[in-house]
């Protein structure tokens, strides 16, 4: 049956991962939670710039609602990670949707922003949770099944199409409905997705001896320590997410000055990006199978060439292009590293491991937004993509020496070769079981 398995991922069943359940759902749920994440942040920047008519207080709201959780959502995933997912992820669901709810009951009321504020902070927290349970589930219903990599595929398309589409969706929302409403219907989507994983049976169900919550904590952090090829993809690409975002605080600067171009221009020019990871998405599905190291160091070069031609572009219609290009490397290069990562982790350290991931791709930003806005304070948007495309080009070269490394396939490959641990120093923590691979019928940033 494991070859028979095998033989579908090479022959390219692309949607194969629908047929093994529950990944339906979980891909539901992660792009519903990214949906939401994306409509709740815009509609809530818009509640508070508008109730305040300050920079600071707006300011205030990123940072509390994308910075603060990524250091708290690690502890969060180490506490629950241990728990039914029956039980865990409909709860927190349940939550958002209670925050959401509770934020719409302020946004059509009496505004109080240290309220806001705290309830972002909540919502931010159990979102990253969610993700980082969720790519731990798919992961332990597909690998066995030998398709990790065409469900992150799919993962990831769900991600593009949702960031795509989130933020568009925000502004029909409070467009046409208002803020309020627009809070109360995310809170609506939340609702549904929790009863939707509440009714799901087969889940991968929690196989643990119950440990203390600071031991799990502490025994995730030092499994990304330890291991190798772990430590060098985390760092990396908390590195590679700073210099990525360095550019999106700049951006209608870059347009407006550089290019000079129109408001419309520069929607324009983030539309051409935002096709480009839709493209990328698209692209993985055909590539997933090729080398993890050739998949991270391309599409991280890929990213950093637009950049450079970013920095030289002198039309909105050239750099309309090097976008397209860019947001495909964008499109691939995240969910190529996702997947290495879980190959090379072993099931009872999915949940914190990507989800010590999904905390960087929060955290790592806000780093990369001061930077930009620092070398724009002292040059000019081309001197900040100049200095983004040459550091990713730095960081490739870096890459260069670890593809020995990121060739052996870690706890993936040992457990299609019938080995039991492939990780360079393993740390006996078995903590989810699977369905059996008879269960399997058909079908990831």
């Amino acid at each position: 049956m494991g070859q028979g398995i095998g033989s579908l991922r090479v022959k390219g069943r692309r949607f194969a991962p629908f047929g093994v359940r529950p990944f339906g759902r979980l891909l539901a749920s992660y792009t519903v939670n990214e949906v939401g994440d994306a409509v709740g942040i815009v509609a809530l920047a818009v509640l508070v710039y508008d109730r305040t008519q300050a920079v600071a207080p707006t300011a205030a709201f990123f940072v509390v609602a994308k910075f603060l959780p990524a250091l708290l959502a690690p502890a969060l995933t180490a506490r629950v990670d241990q728990l039914a997912l029956r039980r865990t992820l409909p709860v927190i669901y349940v939550l958002e949707a209670a925050t959401f709810a509770a934020l719409a009951f302020v946004a059509d009321g009496t505004f109080v922003l240290a309220l806001v504020l705290a309830l972002a902070l909540v919502d931010g927290t159990l979102a990253i949770t969610g993700r980082g349970l969720t790519r731990g589930a798919v992961a332990a219903v597909l690998q066995p099944a030998g398709l990790l990599r065409e469900g992150n595929a799919l993962m990831n398309l769900g991600f593009a199409l949702a960031s795509v589409g989130g933020a568009a969706l925000a502004g029909l929302l409070i467009g046409t409905l208002g803020i309020a409403t627009a809070l109360a219907v995310d809170a609506a989507s939340f609702l549904v997705i929790a009863a939707v994983l509440a009714a799901t049976r087969d889940l991968p169900a929690a196989d643990v001896e119950q440990e203390p919550f600071l031991a799990r904590f502490r025994g995730g952090l030092r499994y990304a320590r330890d291991d190798a090829p772990v430590r060098v993809l985390l760092a990396g690409q908390a590195v590679a997410l700073v210099l990525f975002t360095l550019i999106i605080p700049i951006e209608v600067i870059y347009a407006k000055e550089s290019l000079g171009t129109t408001s419309a221009g520069y929607g324009i020019l983030l539309a051409s990006w935002g096709a480009g990871i839709v493209v990328g998405s698209v692209l993985y599905l055909r590539v997933k199978n090729r080398s993890a190291w050739l998949l991270v160091t391309v599409s991280t070069l890929a990213i950093g060439v637009a950049y450079l031609g970013l920095a030289a572009a002198g039309t909105l219609l050239v750099a309309c292009l090097i976008s397209v290009v860019g947001g495909a490397g964008n499109g691939v290069q995240w969910i190529a590293v996702m997947t290495t990562l879980q190959e090379r982790t072993p099931p009872g350290y999915q949940a914190r491991i990507t989800g010590l991931m999904e905390s960087l791709g929060a955290a790592m930003p806000g780093v990369g937004y001061l930077l930009g806005a620092a070398i724009v304070a002292l040059a000019s948007p081309r001197a900040a993509y100049a200095v983004a495309g040459i550091g990713v080009l730095v960081l490739v070269l870096a890459a260069l020496p670890l593809r020995s490394r990121l060739r052996g396939g870690g706890h993936a490959a040992a457990a299609r070769n019938g080995h039991a641990s492939g990780v360079d120093q393993p740390l006996p923590d078995p903590v989810i079981t699977v369905p059996p691979a008879e269960a399997v019928t058909r079908r990831d940033r």
